[in-house]
């Protein structure tokens, strides 16, 4: 089933939570709302599912509106953060609880209820409570409640986030295969950026009351319409760093040796440059005095290295390299850009150019 958000504005006492939110979501799609706390992404959800008023702008499912339409006839159904289970109910039973509510016949509510268990791999554990499931069981009878009520359009509320980090790996996967085999319409709100790159077809960035960005994961990260979506995406976060463009050689100057070629003329002499700590690249300096930055702080991840230094001119910079390395705090390093960078308005902080580093 297809969503339209069209002029969406919620407010609490006169207050905007969100203003003039506009979306389309296609049949199928795996929609991910993502932003900082408080930014209005559970509000949108809950406008959605008909739990609280919408201020202002049309709600449409499949071309209809439903602003007025009660939330039990809206063909949809909601995941929880905490799982919402009965806690004197078993597995068996919570899930089917929706389903007498709406007094479907008993043959067809156990109908029900075993394809939604098989499909969360949780049959062998129908008869026990809530209290004798692990935090990955209980999230997953939640799921198998949804599947069972049988909507054609699921939102999903910060459903992993009191997982544990390998236990969330491993539900993404599954959340992800459930809706695609059984091509669901699923809206789901999350804070980390992660899950929704490693999960969405589609991705909508909310922040400050108002849709900053909605695209592809990729084209999020490759292309972030300003600061705040290209700082919000990205482990480890992006560099923000000053610079001042030089109008006769086109390039933006950040220090002596971070330098960044601009693909197009500019019109300011300030900006603020993004680079991602792995289109950086260092070289470990011996002379004190040479170089342009002192090692901070080194994480030794296995696989890669991350290091932080402070640039001679006060500005941070992260550094991703590739393997393990052996440097220490304090070490002189010569930093540079070796790739793509993101050159931003520093008064509307919007993109300006996409430029190539030397």
């Amino acid at each position: 089933m297809s969503i339209e958000f069209k002029n969406i504005t919620k407010t609490y006492d006169q207050a905007p939570v969100l203003e003039n939110i506009n979306a389309e979501i296609e049949n199928g799609e795996f929609f991910a709302v993502v932003g900082p706390s408080g930014c209005g992404k559970s509000t949108l959800l809950r406008m959605l599912a008909g739990l609280i008023d919408i201020t202002d702008g049309i709600i449409k499912i499949n071309g209809k509106q439903i602003n007025g339409l009660a939330a039990k006839d809206r063909n949809l159904t909601m995941v929880f953060q905490d799982y919402a289970l009965f806690p004197f109910l078993n597995v068996e039973d919570n899930i089917a609880f929706g389903l007498k509510a709406r007094k479907m016949p008993e043959e067809e509510i156990k109908k029900r209820v075993a394809h939604a268990l098989e499909m969360v791999d949780l049959s062998d554990y129908k008869e026990r409570k809530p209290r004798d499931l692990s935090g990955g069981q209980r999230q997953r009878v939640a799921l198998a409640r949804a599947i069972a009520s049988d909507a054609k359009i699921c939102l999903m509320d910060e459903p992993l986030s009191n997982l544990d980090a390998q236990l969330r790996v491993k539900m993404r996967s599954e959340i992800r295969d459930l809706q695609q085999k059984l091509g669901l319409t699923l809206i789901y709100v999350t804070h980390d950026q992660i899950e929704a790159m490693t999960m969405a077809d589609h991705i909508m960035v909310l922040n400050d009351k108002h849709v900053q960005q909605i695209d592809t994961p990729l084209g999020i990260y490759n292309q972030p319409a300003n600061e705040f979506v290209a700082n919000f995406f990205g482990s480890p976060k992006i560099n923000i760093l000053s610079g001042n463009y030089q109008s006769n050689n086109h390039e933006i100057t950040i220090d002596k040796y971070l330098k960044i070629k601009v693909n197009k003329k500019l019109d300011k002499n300030d900006y603020v440059v993004g680079i991602r700590p792995n289109q950086m690249d260092f070289e470990t300096i011996d002379n004190l005095k040479e170089g342009n930055a002192s090692v901070k702080n080194v994480s030794n991840l296995g696989s890669q290295t991350i290091v932080s230094a402070l640039l001679d001119n006060g500005q941070t910079v992260r550094i991703v390299k590739e393997n393990q390395l052996s440097i220490a705090p304090g070490e002189r390093i010569k930093a540079t850009s070796r790739g793509d960078a993101f050159v931003f308005d520093p008064e509307k902080r919007n993109l300006a150019a996409i430029s190539v580093g030397v």
